[in-house]
This record gives C-alpha cells, sequence and structure tokens, in this order.
C-alpha cells in the first residue's frame, strides 16, 4: 500500500497538458540530492519542482486527511454512513471561505478564515450536544445536522449578496473543490494540523475497536469514552478544516475509501486506518491528475469525486447488503 501512492506520486510529476518525459522528472528529482549540470530548460525544473509536485503532495495528504477522518467517524459513530462534514465542519469552513472571496482577502487569509470557521463549526456542535457532562451519538449527530443547515444558509446568503459577475463565480468554482491554486505556502499550511490529526488518529486506533462496540461496552471495559470522543472530534476536525481551507469542498471521499479499506483489510481499526491513508492519497492524487489533464480546462475534484464515488457507493451498499463489518 506504500507502492501505488508513490508510484502516482512520481506519474504525477509528468502527467499534464504540458509534455515533460519520467527520465527528465527523474533527472531532476537526483539533482536536488546531488548536484550536477542541468541540461533541461529551467522551466521544465520549475513546472516539476514548484507546481507539480507541491500539488501532488497536497492531493495526497488531503485524501488520506479525508480518508482516515472518515474512517474514525464511522467507527465512533457506528455508522456506515457518516463522512467529515456530519458535524458541520465542511459547511462552516465553506461559509469562512465565501466570507474572505466577499472580502477579497488573498489565499494565505482565505485559508486562516476557512479553518477558523471549521473549528467555529465544529465547537458549536459540541456545546449542543452535551447533555449532564456527556455528548451522546446521537445529539452529535443531530447538532451537526442542524449546525450544518445553519451555515450552509449563510453560504447561500453570502452569494446571494456577492457580485455576480465576479464574487458568485469565485464562491462557486471554490466550493466545487480544486487544488489549482496550491503551492509550497499552502502545502505549509496544510501539512502541520493535518499531519497531526492522523498521529493522533492513529495514537488511538486500538481503542475505536473498543468504541464502536457502544458506550457502556467500552465504559464497563475500562474507556473513557468522552475523552476518546473528544480526541476524535478534535483531529478530525483539524484534518477536515484544513483539507477544506485549502482545496475547497471534496465530498464522498471520507465516505467511500474506508469502505474499501474494510474491503482489503477488514474491520479492525488498527489496520483499517492505516490502510485508509494509503489509500485515500492514491486515489484523491489520481482524481486529481484525472481533473488537470483529461480535458483543456480543469475539472473541480468535487464533480470528479461525485461521479465516481456515488455509484462505487451504490454498488457497494447492493454488494455487501448494508453489512458494513
Amino acid at each position: 500500500m506504500l507502492i501505488v501512492p508513490l508510484g502516482l506520486l512520481y506519474a504525477s510529476l509528468f502527467v499534464g497538458r504540458f509534455p515533460v518525459s519520467p527520465l527528465q522528472v527523474a533527472h531532476i528529482l537526483f539533482a536536488q540530492i546531488v548536484p550536477s549540470t542541468p541540461d533541461w530548460p529551467r522551466s521544465v525544473e520549475t513546472i516539476v519542482l514548484e507546481i507539480r509536485l507541491p500539488r501532488a503532495i497536497l492531493a495526497m495528504l488531503v485524501g488520506a486527511g479525508l480518508s482516515i477522518s472518515g474512517a474514525a467517524y464511522q467507527g465512533m459513530f457506528r455508522n456506515p454512513l457518516v463522512s467529515t462534514d456530519i458535524l458541520g465542519v465542511t459547511a462552516a469552513a465553506g461559509f469562512g471561505a465565501a466570507i474572505a472571496l466577499l472580502l477579497s482577502r488573498g489565499a494565505a487569509e482565505l485559508q486562516l478564515i476557512a479553518f477558523a470557521f471549521g473549528l467555529v463549526g465544529v465547537g458549536l456542535t459540541y456545546l449542543l450536544a452535551r447533555v449532564y457532562k456527556t455528548t451522546p451519538a446521537l445529539m452529535l449527530v443531530l447538532s451537526g445536522i442542524v449546525v450544518a443547515a445553519f451555515f450552509s444558509a449563510l453560504l447561500s446568503g453570502a452569494k446571494y449578496i456577492a457580485d455576480p459577475e465576479s464574487k458568485l463565480p469565485a464562491i462557486t468554482y471554490w466550493l466545487l473543490g480544486s487544488l489549482n491554486a496550491a503551492s509550497l505556502r499552502s502545502l505549509a499550511v496544510a501539512l502541520p494540523p493535518i499531519f497531526a490529526g492522523c498521529i493522533g488518529l492513529l495514537l488511538v486506533r486500538w481503542k475505536l475497536n473498543i468504541l464502536a462496540m457502544g458506550d457502556e461496552e467500552a465504559r464497563a471495559l475500562g474507556v473513557r469514552t468522552e475523552w476518546l470522543k473528544g480526541i476524535v472530534i478534535v483531529c478530525t476536525t483539524l484534518i477536515t478544516a484544513s483539507a477544506v481551507s485549502v482545496c475547497g469542498m471534496v465530498g464522498w471521499v471520507g465516505l467511500v475509501i474506508p469502505h474499501v479499506g474494510r474491503m482489503l483489510v477488514g474491520p479492525d481499526h488498527r489496520y483499517l486506518l492505516p490502510a485508509t491513508l494509503s489509500i485515500g492519497a492514491a486515489y484523491l492524487l489520481f482524481i486529481d491528475d484525472v481533473a488537470r489533464s483529461v480535458t483543456a480546462t480543469e475539472i473541480p475534484l468535487g464533480i470528479l469525486t461525485a461521479v465516481v464515488g456515488a455509484p462505487f457507493f451504490a454498488y457497494l451498499l447492493r454488494r455487501t447488503r448494508g453489512a458494513w463489518y
């Protein structure tokens, strides 16, 4: 599972509308380790190292983060239909990005505002779900629906008042999801929170097996369920808010990829979470390669992930007959 993402990463550096040979890419990468006299144009090196490489790494990072977050949520809520936006983080971050676009803020400020609103959205969901110092799973889901609907309404209001000639197209295109603005700076912004969130989920992955049995059973086995839920929510929120802030709304990744992981390694979260990291990274990187190279104009990621994810999820439903473990 490590070979496929790394192989796709290398292929992504020479796949695109501007042709670069695989051998030339290998020479450019090798020259970064062992300095040598370049026999290629400077423009080719810029395309490979400053445009395609950060974009490919960011695609892998976002795909891996959304996938492991979806797997953790599905285990925590014991629901195969749960995805990373269940607690309202996507809608809240989308509204924050729309506000930034309305105010004509730069890319760095847009990412920061979207990330902050994503955290606020999940914070509101968690506060609404607190009942007598506990957070029942059903209350979290219902509160997430309420918060997501609220921020979706605010997002619709922002689109309604946006200038139809400039602001509205920018907001609409951003919400469809894209990595065309990927750069070393956006990669530096997204890497720390996504990496920290993934590490946190991997450290508690064996406890997710107990939490998936139910709160009462988990408490009987000595697991502090409220602390564990809090850790999972914080980690997944960091990942999802960061992903949305740098590439917009990319759906179906956190919903479908965990099911693919269960087909390959089973439901044990000790193996499922690392598997979803690899599969998600390879999947979104492949989708992004298709999005930027199959047509003259780039296709938004959200369109392709839905076109691929919805039929595949329908196939999974028919094959498993609803039995997801």
